[in-house]
């Protein structure tokens, strides 16, 4: 039932439309780097049609557009360093996309600023202090967990194919059995940069400066090591 046009779109309109009635002074919503409404993602198409829903009801919001997120408990490096504790190769799909990772306490510092009015009400794109393509983070994670692991990259082509499998398998299985690898949505959205553009407000905006991700990397990836 979780659609992404009912998260994403409708659920964060229902939010903005209840805080202006409530008469709530501030509204930060948290969106996604890339968000576009011409997007061939539907991740990415809803999260634009969410921002355009709630700046139609609360136009002065604080719309936050954060590229990959890493912490302690992302999703993301911790994802890939656990897959590469059990096999000599660690398949990546778009091995040449661009990200720009932000660290989660300067993105919830922003989030801070937005709710207590610091912030101009706009759209902010959340980005960290160095851009690099999918294969480079893979590589640097490698160094941190002290791993040498084959980075495989997987063409899209044979990414698509996989991608419908899995969903198909979701669907016929009436959801018995979810697709938590790749999704054929996420492979459309990996083949598309995921860096702040040209012109954006960004994290200087706001006065905060992003911390490198070599400063924080190791205090949580060392579990990942052989030893």
């Amino acid at each position: 039932k979780n659609t992404f046009e009912a998260l994403q779109r409708d659920g964060a309109a229902r939010v903005a439309r209840l805080a202006t009635e409530t008469g709530v002074a501030h509204l930060v919503h948290l969106s996604a780097l890339g968000a576009d409404s011409a997007s061939p993602s539907q991740y990415l198409r809803t999260k634009a049609a969410g921002e355009q829903a709630v700046l139609a009801v609360f136009p002065t919001a604080v719309i936050l557009r954060p590229s990959i997120i890493f912490g302690a408990e992302d999703a993301f490096f911790n994802r890939f360093a656990a897959m590469s504790q059990f096999a000599p190769i660690l398949p990546v799909i778009g091995a040449g996309t661009r990200f720009q990772p932000v660290y989660v306490e300067d993105v919830a510092q922003a989030a801070v600023l937005g709710a207590l009015g610091k912030a101009e009400p706009g759209i902010y794109e959340l980005g960290g202090l160095e851009v690099f393509s999918f294969r480079k983070l893979m590589e640097k994670m490698l160094v941190v967990i002290q791993r040498r692991r084959l980075i495989l990259n997987v063409p899209f082509f044979a990414a698509r194919f996989m991608a419908l499998g899995f969903d198909m398998m979701q669907k016929l299985t009436a959801g018995l059995l979810q697709n938590g690898i790749i999704t054929r949505d996420q492979v459309k959205s990996l083949g598309s940069d995921n860096i702040v553009g040209v012109g954006a407000k960004t994290l200087a905006d706001l006065n905060i400066e992003p911390v490198a991700m070599a400063a924080v990397l190791p205090d949580y990836l060392w579990r990942f090591r052989p030893s």
